[in-house]
């Protein structure tokens, strides 16, 4: 794993320390010995993490990661503070500034690689979740998200041995979350798997039980790999952080816990959690729309052209017969010019209800272009087939279509076309135009009817 990391500190000696230390693990090292000029590095060049000193001459560390946070360009650089002061109201205060994570001098090597290697594996996912979320959007041209990420009490999952720390800490996070206490860690597991937690928190002081096992099962499990955690570590005990670290242990406390550093350490986890919920949700509504139909619902052709060849050759590989039908609504452009695109779109909406309610869950529905749409039947015998296309051809003439907005109901009828793969195998163009071939005969030999081609 290699990154760019900036290190800013007033003091050259320190600047070298840190730097010998980071370019013997292969990363690629940026200095600054300002605010300001730290401030101007992240403005014109890439950066994967900044280690922060806080005590500079004009402006301060807790300065610089406010602006850093406060600039769209910069807020999703993770910043670990690097100072000598170790007082719980300078760590606060550097949360709430924005702050990812501080060290305090002289550094701990363990802790330090651990740390920055942990902040450099989540800046990759994020970045990762970011770039895809702004492609999406450029693609579908939609807005950006929405910077609020809700006030609203986070959902905590507390996993601790002992009643009396159970409930110290459950009323210190009580002002920002709802916590759900747990002395039991595989009951908590199956827990954290059942429901929506935007944290847990593992407080290490069992007897008898390993928490990183805990810890390691929910970065296994698919419900729970991208969940939060955040350990509650004995003081002094560093292997057990690192290792935490390198399981992908989200962040850690150090007992006695001081209850104004684990407010703002969780609520940094939770909103975190909140901010990549909804850069995946981006994700996967674009990917959605690009195989989905706008305006009925149904996938679209690309959707189509990239499934309907798999759905083939499965059926060959398994001998099962599949059939394809291609329908059309009859007369439709007199449809549009009569009553306007509107009321057409109000057609196409409903003919595709229609034939959700028509086709089975394993067929697939497509809107193939204009009027036509396409549905693909695996398992599906030419006899089935026509049992399938008369049905639809029933519910769309069965009952007239409302022009939104008026009284007018208007009698809409389709004309379908079958066709059905042949045993040796068969092509997806090959199919489809067998069933337009079909399809065309329905038309040509008086419409609102099922023409099956020729075997």
């Amino acid at each position: 794993m290699t990154a760019r990391i900036l290190v800013v500190d007033d003091i050259p000696a320190n600047v070298k320390l840190l730097e010998a230390r980071l370019l013997a693990e292969y990363f690629d090292v940026l200095t600054a010995g300002n605010g300001y000029d730290a401030l101007a590095m992240c403005e014109r060049t890439q950066v994967d993490l900044i280690l922060l000193d806080i005590m500079m001459p004009g402006i301060d560390g807790f300065e610089v990661c406010e602006r850093l946070k406060a600039n769209p360009r910069t807020a999703h650089i993770p910043v670990v503070m690097v100072t000598a002061l170790d007082q719980p109201s300078d760590r606060v205060r550097g949360l709430k500034a924005g702050a990812d994570d501080f060290l305090t001098k002289p550094v701990n090597d363990l802790q330090l690689m651990s740390r920055v290697k942990s902040l450099v594996r989540l800046k990759t996912l994020t970045d990762e979740l970011r770039m895809r979320a702004a492609t999406a959007r450029a693609i579908s041209m939609e807005e950006g998200l929405d910077d609020s990420l809700g006030d609203e009490p986070g959902d905590v999952l507390l996993v601790d041995g002992r009643a009396s720390s159970q409930e110290r800490i459950a009323r210190a996070l009580k002002p920002i979350a709802d916590v759900t206490s747990m002395s039991d860690p595989q009951a908590a597991l199956f827990q954290a798997a059942e429901s929506n937690f935007e944290l847990v928190i593992v407080n290490a002081n069992f007897d008898d039980y390993d928490p990183l096992r805990l810890c390691s099962q929910l970065r296994s499990l698919e419900r729970t790999r991208f969940l939060p955690i955040l350990l509650i570590a004995e003081q002094g005990d560093d292997d057990m952080v690192v290792r935490a670290l390198d399981l992908g242990v989200t962040d850690y406390l150090m007992r006695p816990v001081d209850p104004n550093e684990l407010i703002a350490r969780s609520l940094t986890q939770i909103r975190r959690k909140r901010c990549n919920d909804r850069l995946r949700a981006s994700v996967r509504q674009t990917i959605e729309l690009a195989v989905t139909d706008g305006l009925t619902g149904l996938h679209n052709r690309r959707y189509l052209d990239n499934h309907m060849k798999l759905l083939i050759d499965r059926a060959a590989a398994r001998g099962r017969p599949l059939s394809v039908c291609i329908t059309d609504i009859d007369r439709f452009k007199l449809v549009n010019d009569t009553y306007g695109h509107d009321a057409g779109d109000a057609v196409l909406r409903e003919f595709a209800n229609r034939v959700r309610s028509a086709v089975r869950g394993a067929d697939l529905a497509c809107r193939y272009g204009g009027e036509e749409f396409v549905l693909v039947m695996p398992d599906t015998s030419a006899e089935m087939a026509a049992g399938v296309a008369e049905r639809l051809r029933a519910i769309v003439e069965r009952e007239p279509f409302r022009v939104p907005g008026t009284d007018v109901f208007l009698p809409v009828t389709a004309s379908l076309g079958l066709a059905s793969a042949l045993p040796a195998g068969d092509s997806p163009d090959a199919l489809l135009k067998r069933a337009d071939a079909a399809l065309y005969e329905a038309k040509r030999s008086g419409r609102n009817r099922v023409v099956a081609a020729a075997a």
